[in-house]
């Protein structure tokens, strides 16, 4: 059966002069229009193609490729304005994806860009937009996540403790601003992983690759620099995260992580007021 709001490889039915007629499965045939029929395509054959519906309501298939497609979360752009019914905005597509006032998170002018999913309306069986893409996330993750996950990431709104980010289109997540190396712009995709899951099954996340992978390349920052400075620095679980991202450009969880780190392969000391260098002789 063709999924509506997602990419089909269909059967070619038969041709006629609208196009190709493709079998939908329980939903008949869908037309592919003759304009996106691709060179060599032959009744019996199958082709990929995105089916949605067009302005009289009929399912209708396309070789284009939507900028979002169901379920997921973009930032695309006002193209026009209905005051009636609410704006269209620029998904890639012949036809314009409605983002109806019901679903509007506030007022929005022409040239604008949009946060939001990728709907489908019960009441008509069409693709739709919607902003307000907070009520559309799953209130606590799946079971799935653990720490150290690589994630999707992208920036939802600001808070006082850092930004609220969406984590793979589905879950909300927050990343704190002592993680974040500069401002971050609504919509802005992150490269990040889950730091830990809380006990109200929230997730609190960390930008940058995941797990040891990340921390390697600082752990080795801080050898260079302590082998720079005579084997010592005056950094230490007690010191000001503004002068560890000054010195390091990390935020503080990072050092801590990567000083850890070297404290388990017997590499530096951690002493009250800094860290040093274990010599050879030194070692157990």
């Amino acid at each position: 059966m063709a999924l509506l709001g997602k990419r089909n490889l269909l059967t070619i039915v038969r041709g006629a002069p609208p196009g190709f007629y493709l079998d939908g499965g329980t939903h008949g045939e869908i037309l592919l229009p003759g304009r996106f029929i691709p060179p060599g395509a032959t009744p019996g054959g199958k082709i990929d193609v995105f089916v949605y519906r067009d302005s009289e309501d009929r399912l209708v298939a396309t070789t284009q490729t939507p900028l979002a497609m169901l379920g997921q979360i973009v930032l695309l752009q006002v193209v026009s304005i209905s005051p009636r019914i609410g704006v269209f905005l620029n998904w890639g597509l012949d036809k314009d994806l409605l983002l109806p006032i019901r679903e509007m998170a506030g007022p929005l002018n022409l040239g604008d860009m949009a946060l939001i999913q990728v709907a489908l309306d019960e009441r008509t069986d069409r693709l739709i937009a919607s902003a307000r893409v907070s009520r559309r996330l799953e209130l606590t993750p799946l079971d799935t996540y653990h720490a150290g996950d690589a994630v999707k990431l992208m920036v939802m709104s600001e808070s006082p403790l850092g930004y609220n980010m969406i984590v793979n289109d589905a879950h909300r997540g927050l990343l704190y601003h002592n993680d974040v190396p500069g401002p971050l712009a609504i919509g802005q995709l992150v490269e990040g992983y889950v730091r830990s899951i809380r006990p109200d099954g929230k997730l609190d996340l960390a930008a940058g690759k995941a797990g040891y992978r990340r921390i390697a390349p600082l752990t080795e920052q801080i050898v260079e620099a302590l082998n720079a400075k005579g084997g010592r620095l005056p950094f230490h679980d007690n010191s000001p995260p503004e002068n560890i991202r000054n010195y390091f450009g990390v935020s503080k969880k990072a050092f801590k992580q990567a000083i850890g780190v070297l404290f388990r392969e017997q590499r530096i000391f951690i002493d009250p007021d800094g860290i040093r260098l274990i010599k050879p002789e030194q070692k157990r």
